[in-house]
Order: structure tokens, then sequence, then C-alpha cells
């Protein structure tokens, strides 16, 4: 299945985040994809309110990883920008994320770890448009967007 959105500001994108994280079962994965500046940690933040997060969402650029709790399990989100090969995500446990049976975890820089993913992992890309903050979200869990990631 392949959707894609438009919205045409970042209120709008931290909306679509939320509707998507409210329907998430616990034990998903999601790949942001989308260049700087393209609107993940946005994304990210809307994601967590929809699970009932309350607390300020920053990109985890320099920790690699922030865990949020929340009513059903844990909100994982992690940006591997600074993570150059699926062999260092591994050394620091990479796979607690990965296969996280309570929690539902979004990764930044997804391509870092090609080839890490489990089964069923959704893949986020967000790309800039022509006009200044609309953005298009393709949602997908297709074999060859995973695959390609």
């Amino acid at each position: 299945m392949k959707q894609v959105y438009f919205t045409k500001s970042p209120d709008e994108t931290r909306e679509l985040a939320s509707r998507i994280a409210g329907s998430t079962k616990l034990g998903t994965v999601f790949a942001l994809d989308g260049n700087l500046g393209a609107g993940k940690t946005v994304f990210a933040s809307g994601f967590a309110r929809g699970l009932g997060i309350t607390e300020a969402v920053s990109s985890p650029t320099f920790t690699i990883v922030q865990e949020y709790p929340f009513a059903r399990g844990m909100f994982f989100h992690l940006d591997l920008y600074r993570i150059d090969t699926p062999d260092s995500a591994l050394a620091f446990g990479i796979d607690e994320f990965l296969f996280a049976e309570d929690g539902i975890s979004l990764i930044e820089w997804p391509e870092r770890i090609r080839g890490l993913f489990p089964p069923g992992t959704i893949r986020i890309t967000i790309d800039r448009t022509e006009q200044e903050e609309t953005r298009r979200i393709t949602v997908s869990d297709e074999a060859e967007d995973i695959a390609s990631i």
C-alpha cells in the first residue's frame, strides 16, 4: 500500500503524523526519509502527540535516541545522521529498537542502516515541493520501497 499526502504547513504535517500515530500498533518500525530541513522532526513531534506524549520532541542528532513513554509503551525516536554503517548501528544496539515489541520506533536517516530493517517496516518519505511550506509525504509498506532504503 502506498499513500501520498500534501501538507501546506508544519501544523498540517504534525496533524497528519498524529493521525498516523493514533492507529499504529506496538512493534511497528517507521523509516523516516527526507533531506535536511524536509520536516522530519516536525513529523516526529506530531507523531509523538498522536501517541499522547505531551513532552517536547527534539531531534536526537547528538544523542542518537530519544525515548518517550506513553500509555501503551515506549516511543523511540532515532536520528542516525551520525552513524556511518549498519555495523556501527549494531554496535550501539539498534536491534533493540528495530524489534521492540513494547514500543514504536521512528528512525530518521534510515539509509544508514540499509538491510537491517525488519519485515513490515513502513517507509515515510517527506519531500519539499516548489511551494515554500508544502510537503509531499509518501507512506509506503511496499517491499520495493523498503528494500531501497
